[in-house]
């Protein structure tokens, strides 16, 4: 993983209704927290905490400098106002460099539009996102990727089997199911029959019902710590 991130927080005294009046004036509350020290009220300009919030997402770890003082810290939760797509809340988790976190990574499928089965016609679809996995914050990896370029026919698929984690990161569960499926491959068909049964874009297992009854296609989930708090 490369450098950390960083952001520059200043201790808030304005909370309750009144932290509207920082928001209309560019300011994103936030809350730091962990360990056994309790909750400090922060808050930093909205640019820069966005560009933050969206670099390192709910999985990459942050520096935040509050006080003069450096902390290691990763993003818990962010609120989002759902009209103005602003940020209105962010919740930051302090972590320490030697001790081991479980958090959710972004999974990427690469070579979307060029695999086998897109060329012939067939859709690939993703059905899960977001994998758990534990390691020292230093060896957690931005995103994993998977390749779909053989992917070839509505019998193939990408499963967590199929997943090459970092030297050093391992899943969170040790009882991870292997035969999740993280990507399947459907005909054109069953996508559109599920449409129509369902009003609406279907869903991968919406779609597999379908396909499966029209005889197309055989039958085939932030970091661990206490809940976060906000203002």
């Amino acid at each position: 993983m490369s450098d950390n991130i960083s952001l520059k927080l200043d201790t808030r005294t304005v909370t309750g209704k009144k932290v509207a009046s920082l928001r209309r004036d560019g300011i994103v509350p936030s809350v730091v927290y962990g360990g056994d020290s309790e909750p400090i009220s922060t808050q930093s300009a909205i640019v820069e905490t966005t560009k933050v919030a969206h670099t390192a997402g709910l999985h990459s770890p942050i520096d935040i400098i509050l006080d003069g003082k450096k902390v290691l810290a990763i993003i818990k939760s962010i609120d989002m106002d759902p009209v103005k797509h602003l940020l209105r809340h962010v919740a930051f988790h302090t972590i320490n460099k030697d001790v081991k976190i479980v958090t959710e990574v972004p999974v990427i499928l690469v070579g979307l539009g060029e695999s086998a089965a897109e060329r012939a016609g067939l859709v690939v679809l993703q059905a899960i996102e977001h994998l758990e996995v534990r390691a020292l914050p230093a060896d957690l990896p931005e995103s994993i990727e998977m390749s779909i370029i053989d992917l070839a026919t509505d019998e193939d698929k990408l499963t967590v089997a199929d997943v090459k984690l970092p030297e050093g990161v391992e899943f969170a569960d040790h009882e991870q199911d292997l035969d999740l499926v993280i990507a399947n491959v459907y005909e054109p068909s069953a996508l559109q029959a599920a449409n129509e049964a369902t009003g609406g874009d279907a869903e991968p297992e919406e779609a597999e019902e379908v396909a499966a009854e029209n005889g197309d296609v055989p039958a085939a989930d932030a970091t661990k710590s206490d809940d976060s708090k906000s203002e």
